[in-house]
């Protein structure tokens, strides 16, 4: 696992220990990357089940202001630490050990508006259309924001999920993208 492109390119990134976490390919990292960007100017950004950082520290050396990272397990906390100490980004990142629903109404009372956030459950417990649905309950994305959802191939999302519409689908073996936008005015559902 490294940092494919940015100001961090080529950056070896630590795996968490044991097999608790499945870190998304440098192959999809780069495949989401060149959907969504390629590069950033600022913004803020959230990586939901952090793993080893990876998509939001490709995030923060393609340009992202900040990120803060979310994962249950210390494991994965200790790794994205050290991941983003080995590319000197511990200034623009916050990292919490929580579940991702309380993360979510933590940072919804900060008021804060994000460009991206990063959704990587792991396969077995997605509840990937509630967690869009409780961010969009929320307001955590700016309009033209996005949500990367990384899930198994199995899986067909909805095409809209409140005010946030699917716009690009692709499929790598049994990993599957699926990448949201949100629309101010909404889509309904």
């Amino acid at each position: 696992m490294r940092v494919v492109s940015g100001s961090c390119k080529g950056r070896p990134l630590k795996a968490v220990p044991g097999m608790s976490t499945r870190p998304t390919t440098d192959k999809v990292k780069e495949s989401i990357f060149n959907i969504i960007g390629p590069y950033f100017d600022g913004g803020l950004a959230v990586d939901l089940f952090g793993g080893s950082g990876g998509l939001g520290i490709e995030a923060l050396s393609r340009g992202i202001e900040k990120c803060i990272f979310v994962d249950r397990e210390a494991k994965a906390v200790a790794t994205i630490h050290k991941n983003l100490e080995a590319c000197h980004f511990q200034s623009q990142a916050e990292v919490y050990r929580n579940d991702a629903e309380r993360a979510l109404k933590a940072i919804a009372k900060r008021e804060l508006s994000f460009k991206l956030i990063f959704l990587d459950p792991p396969y077995k417990q997605q509840k990937l259309k509630a967690l869009i649905e409780l961010i969009d309950s929320f307001r955590l994305v700016e309009d033209g924001g996005i949500i990367v959802a990384e899930h198994d191939a199995g899986i067909t999302l909805p095409d809209e999920i409140g005010s946030y519409k699917l716009t690009r689908y692709e499929s790598y073996g049994i990993s599957a993208v699926s990448i949201y936008i949100y629309n101010e005015q909404g889509t309904g559902e």
